[in-house]
């Protein structure tokens, strides 16, 4: 008689059958794929011992089982990206999740670098200056009416020019005959003096300070030699070619205010009527 060559678990004759050897015995293939085989979590059937198995995240697959949930696409040998436990190829993951450049319109595939503002993303290659065409990177950038422009472009293009030095204003600065200046550019024509946020005056579009254009254009008091501005002063009374002002405008005499009064011419002198018609 011939040694019995039985299945370790069905105890049936293996003679002339396929088998698999384990360590605990032979098994016929039924019982084999019945005792050590895993299900799939697609189709949840058992994968038999000649299928090529899957095996992801505790997950076990048949070859033909593994595949994208939208377009059904084989992933056995391709990239694919798990999104809330659903198994997707690259291309359907970039169609759903992933954003579009707004320069090219190419996809911005996960975890390439990107840029993002306002809203849009762009490919870190693709964000580039709307003058200059040079990538912004992690640069300062001006956003304007649509474009992005790096700050020396925005500047030579937009940015209001010093009508002395002709340099871009980037911030602060004042107006002068409605044109920009820098502050440190408004200066006294005759001290050099900053003028910003002073009282001034000009003569020939220069700009002067009080002191400066009262000493050199400014006619003098007659009475005081003070020149007469008319910027703080107040008024001041002229007389053919004499000029006073006002506080300074009264008898030579008595020291009454002539503004507004009858008065007498008496050499360099200007009197009340009072004391004109008392004589010397």
């Amino acid at each position: 008689m011939s040694e019995a060559f039985d299945c370790a678990k069905c105890s049936e004759s293996l003679y002339g059958r396929k088998y698999i050897q384990t360590d605990n015995g032979p098994y016929c293939v039924p019982c084999y794929d019945n005792t050590f085989a895993n299900t799939c979590a697609e189709c949840q059937q058992l994968i038999g011992h000649d299928s090529r198995e899957l095996f992801y995240e505790d997950r076990h697959f048949h070859e033909g089982c593994f595949r994208c949930c939208r377009c059904q696409r084989s992933l056995a040998d391709e990239p694919f990206t798990c999104q809330d436990s659903e198994l997707l190829c690259n291309g359907c993951y970039c169609s759903a999740f992933s954003s579009q450049c707004s320069a090219c319109g190419e996809t911005v595939m996960p975890g390439s670098r990107k840029l993002e503002y306002g809203g849009q993303t762009w490919h870190e290659h693709c964000f580039l200056c709307s003058s200059c065409e040079q990538p912004l990177g992690s640069r300062s950038f001006v956003p304007d009416k649509g474009a992005h422009y790096c700050v020396p472009c925005y500047e030579n293009k937009f940015a209001p020019r010093c009508a002395r030095c002709s340099k871009t204003l980037t911030q602060g600065g004042v107006t002068y005959r409605d044109q920009p200046w820098h502050r440190e550019c408004l200066v006294c024509t005759g001290c050099q003096t900053p003028l910003a946020g002073q009282q001034f005056t000009s003569r020939d579009d220069d700009p002067y300070c009080v002191t400066c254009f009262g000493e050199l254009f400014a006619p003098k008091c007659s009475s005081c030699k003070r020149p007469i501005t008319g910027l703080g002063e107040g008024k001041y009374v002229s007389f053919e070619d004499r000029h006073w002002h006002h506080s300074c405008f009264s008898c030579a005499r008595c020291s009454t205010s002539l503004v507004g009064q009858g008065f007498m011419p008496d050499g360099d002198q200007v009197l009340c009527q009072g004391c004109s018609q008392a004589g010397p």
